[in-house]
């Protein structure tokens, strides 16, 4: 274990490569040795934000680079395994965005690879430390929730893709994007930790140009009922998950506004300390490079994700 700065080297520059690049230039923990992205413009932007940062359109420039202890991957979803594979085996420590990967048999590849290495995978999943997840778990595992009898995921979007994704169109389609990969991989990760794996019992979907239009699926975590619906529709952007308990239920809405409901309704939680962002999940990533214990998803919590939303897609 050590003190000294994890030499980071970042893969893809879209939405969410760009900001974490940012964070992590920010962050006094990691040095940024490389950065990559095929596409010259997105280079460009990023250069522009970033003036001291070196760049390549070569992502396997980042992977060779003996200057580098760990890689971050926000290309898109089809190239998270190859790139995954190729820097685990440079004896990289690998950060990877969701999905874990759209192709099952490469999901796995990717958990086999990291158990035969040993060297630290993690996914980025917004909720493995948002203080709102973080106090539904400490609840239901305290007992407060009593039995816990159902959870639902309820998602709507006026339009898909959202506007900070329109530049990515690999997000609309259904080949590798879609609602249900983009944002219900966060909330069936949370039941997953909250609740154990889920095992599919009935899915449905349907598509349009821009990927899924309606998904409902039901699934089966130890016995407990999981319902996800997903809209794509006229109404407010909605995010929202609900564990129902005998004692005690649980929303979280927005990301991370957290209420209690019980028989006078659904009552605020007012959460007091860090609320959970890039920064510290960063932080948690470095963390565990160093040997610490991490609250991040590792690739198997990722493949059990996957294998519950491809079931969608499995079944047209």
């Amino acid at each position: 274990m050590t003190d000294l700065p994890l030499h980071l080297g970042v893969i893809g520059l879209g939405a969410m490569g760009a900001e974490m690049l940012a964070v992590a230039t920010a962050h006094p923990d990691v040095t940024v040795g490389l950065a990559a992205d095929p596409h010259g413009a997105a280079i460009e932007r990023a250069r522009i934000a970033n003036p001291a940062v070196a760049f390549t359109d070569d992502p396997m420039a980042v992977i060779a680079s003996t200057a580098i202890d760990a890689v971050y991957i926000a290309a898109p979803p089809t190239t998270h395994a190859r790139y995954a594979i190729a820097a685990m085996n440079a004896g990289k420590a690998v950060f990877c965005e969701k999905p874990l990967a759209v192709d099952l048999a490469e999901g796995e590849e990717m958990v086999n690879v990291a158990a035969a290495t040993g060297l630290v995978n993690a996914l980025n999943y917004t909720l493995s430390d948002r203080s709102a997840a973080v106090e539904v778990l400490r609840a239901v595992r305290a007992g407060e929730a009593g039995d816990v009898l159902g959870v639902d995921i309820q998602l709507l979007f006026p339009e898909w893709p959202r506007k900070f994704q329109k530049d990515a169109r690999w997000v609309a389609g259904r080949e590798q994007g879609g609602f249900l990969r983009e944002v219900g991989s966060h909330y069936v990760f949370l039941t997953d930790r909250v609740v154990g794996p889920l095992t599919t019992v009935h899915t449905e979907v349907s598509y349009g140009e821009d990927g899924e239009t309606t998904a409902t699926g039901l699934f089966s975590a130890n016995g407990i009922p999981v319902r996800l619906a997903g809209n794509v529709a006229a109404g407010p952007e909605t995010y929202a998950w609900t564990l129902y308990g005998s004692r005690r239920s649980y929303r979280i809405t927005s990301w991370g506004d957290l209420s209690v409901g019980d028989a006078s309704g659904w009552n605020p939680v007012e959460l007091t300390g860090p609320q959970g962002g890039e920064d510290t999940r960063l932080g948690e990533f470095v963390g565990a490079v160093r040997g610490r214990p991490s609250t991040l998803a590792d690739f198997a919590a990722g493949l059990r994700v996957q294998r519950a939303i491809e079931a969608f897609h499995a079944a047209v």
